[in-house]
Order: C-alpha cells, then sequence, then structure tokens
C-alpha cells in the first residue's frame, strides 16, 4: 500500500475560538499518528484541500445552519485525495476521490458514503472544490433558482472574482443577462471583464458605492447576488429595481465581527416601494438537483464556456493562512491548498 507506512501526520486543529477576524494562533499543528480506516471508511492521502467562506461560521460556539466546530478538533473541510486503503466495496485503492470531510492533515479518512469517485478525464481534479462542485453549483442555483433572472436584466454579483462569482458571472453571460461585477482591486475587475462581465467597480476605491452602482448600472439591479453582506448590501439595495431580488449568499465582510449584529441603515421603506424580495440561500436545499445541474457545469467547462481561475497555497502548514487571506478577500479566484 503506497504511502501507508507514515507515522508522522501533523494535523491543524482549533485552539480557541476567533475573536474577531480569525488569526493563525487560533488554530495549532499537532503531530499526530496517521489515521487507520474502520469497516465502511477509506484511507485517503490529501492530494487538494479547500477553504471556504461558510467555515468561519463553524468556528463558533453560536448555534447556526451547520454543526460548529469544538475547541480541540481537528479542522475538517472539503478535499480531494488518492484511496491509499479501502474499507468498502464502493472504492479500490487508487482511486482519486472528493469528499466534503476532509481532515486538515496529509493522509486523513473519509465515509465511503460521503465520497465520489472523480472521472479523471472530465476535468482536473481540483475543480471539484470549485467551479464543479459547491461553489459552482451555490452560484448555479443561487442565480438561476433563487435570482430567477429574465433575459438581459442586469445581475450584480459582489466578491465577483472569488469561486463563486466568477462562475455566476459566466452563466449570467451564458444566459444572456448583463452582469456588473464588485470586487476588491483593479486586477479583479480587469479579470472578471475578460471573462464576460460587462462592467465592474473596484468597492476599496469606489468612493461612493451607491453611486459607483449607479454608474455601471444605468438601467438599475434586478438580480443583486450577494456574496458579502455590509455596506456593499446596503448601496445595491438603493439601486434596486421595483421587484428586484437580492439573493444573500455568503457575508464574508462580517468576517471579522461574526458574532456581533449586523446594523446598518435600515431602507424597509424602500423594500416596501419598490416590492424587494430578499432571500436567503443555502445550497443543500437544492441536492435533488446536484446531478443535472453539475452535468450541464461540466459541459460547459469541457465546451470552454467556463473558466475557473485558483489562488494556490503550497503545502498542509499554509491552510489556516489561506484560510485568513480568503476570509479578507486577498485571495484571487477560487483559494485552494495543494498538499
Amino acid at each position: 500500500m503506497r504511502g501507508h507506512a507514515i507515522t508522522s501526520n501533523p494535523t491543524w486543529v482549533l485552539k480557541r475560538f476567533p475573536t474577531g477576524m480569525p488569526v493563525p494562533d487560533d488554530f495549532s499543528l499537532e503531530q499526530r499518528a496517521a489515521p487507520v480506516a474502520k469497516p465502511g471508511e477509506l484511507l485517503v492521502r490529501t492530494h487538494w484541500l479547500s477553504v471556504d467562506p461558510y467555515m468561519r461560521a463553524r468556528l463558533s460556539p453560536a448555534k447556526n445552519y451547520a454543526a460548529g466546530q469544538k475547541i480541540g478538533e481537528m479542522m475538517r473541510g472539503g478535499g480531494v485525495g488518492e484511496v491509499i486503503a479501502s474499507e468498502s466495496p464502493l472504492f479500490h485503492n487508487g482511486d482519486i476521490i472528493q469528499a466534503d470531510d476532509f481532515g486538515w492533515q496529509p493522509m486523513t479518512t473519509v465515509a465511503a458514503q460521503m465520497a465520489t469517485r472523480l472521472d479523471l478525464s472530465a476535468a482536473p481534479v481540483q475543480t471539484s472544490l470549485g467551479c464543479l462542485d459547491m461553489p459552482g453549483l451555490s452560484a448555479y442555483f443561487a442565480l438561476l433558482n433563487v435570482g430567477r433572472p429574465k433575459a438581459g436584466e442586469t445581475v450584480l454579483i459582489s466578491a465577483a472574482s472569488g469561486a463563486l462569482g466568477q462562475i455566476a458571472g459566466q452563466i449570467a453571460r451564458i444566459k444572456g443577462l448583463d452582469p456588473v461585477a464588485i470586487a476588491g482591486s483593479d486586477a479583479k475587475i480587469d479579470w472578471c471583464k475578460s471573462i464576460g462581465y460587462r462592467a465592474g467597480i473596484n468597492h476599496r476605491t469606489a468612493g461612493d458605492l451607491t453611486a459607483a452602482i449607479a454608474k455601471a448600472c444605468p438601467s438599475g439591479v434586478d438580480v443583486f447576488l450577494d456574496n458579502t453582506a455590509g455596506p456593499i448590501h446596503d448601496a445595491a439595495l438603493l439601486n434596486l429595481n421595483t421587484s428586484g431580488r437580492i439573493v444573500v449568499v455568503g457575508t464574508v465582510a462580517l468576517a471579522d465581527r461574526f458574532d456581533r449584529p449586523d446594523i446598518g441603515p435600515r431602507f424597509l421603506r424602500r423594500i416596501l416601494v419598490i416590492r424587494a424580495r430578499i432571500e436567503g440561500f443555502l445550497l443543500d436545499d437544492f441536492e435533488a438537483q446536484y446531478a443535472e445541474a453539475r452535468s450541464q457545469l461540466t459541459k460547459w467547462y469541457q465546451e470552454g464556456f467556463l473558466e475557473a481561475r485558483e489562488d494556490v497555497a503550497e503545502g498542509i502548514e499554509a491552510a489556516p493562512h489561506a484560510f485568513i487571506r480568503m476570509l479578507k478577500g486577498e485571495n484571487f479566484g477560487k483559494q485552494l491548498v495543494k498538499v
């Protein structure tokens, strides 16, 4: 069994709950023994790990839609790796699999029933952590099923160069919509325009965001895909058309004040007058449609209609740093850790 003789397995655990924005000292790297697969499990050599905004919500004792991380527990997230030892008839040694419950460690165990065998001929394996899985599926359902855009409508998307935003903008282009990007640097805006966004706003340099959105969206905003919350949300709402829709996908702009109320202007009168709809989005609600959406995303990718930019950190030691820089918006594309 190739690689099965590893005895040291550096593993990231949660040392303390973050106060505000997480810092590296909130995590601890422990030298642990390599795990052993139990019946129904797979022992996997980790190739790629994904760090995503939803993980911030798990690093809190507060109740959340996903189970929270406990102090001293191993950090977990999406991953791709090679099966080294299978204790399940569903998989064989050498299979490359993806699952949402990898440990932050070079050798990890995964429940076989939660793993997916990857088709190595379909796309690079790490796309199963990005454009062809959770971020891509989220972009697909948030835009099309919740936003329900009509042809020609203006779609404003925050964090537009990130894992979800870059795919949402390209889907909008494919569907004949008018996508406008909000991102945190001129380089990110240039990238967004190169993949099909008509216009873009650098929210760090735009000054008056409400005016900047009005200039970029002269016909107003019909759908706002909100990946950030905060001041960007407020400015988008003030540019929303009658019967406009806001899809709340993420609140990464609040990562440094996660446990405090998100207090800002209350535009209830405007929401009433324009009959706006503001709806939260969770990917799990669309599980029955995953296969259909993944098939469509894969087809677009193979046909060259979807591009996926990646931001890769090297080595298991880099996992917390990659996670934190993603929360700060310092990543450019889908943030991955190559283990």
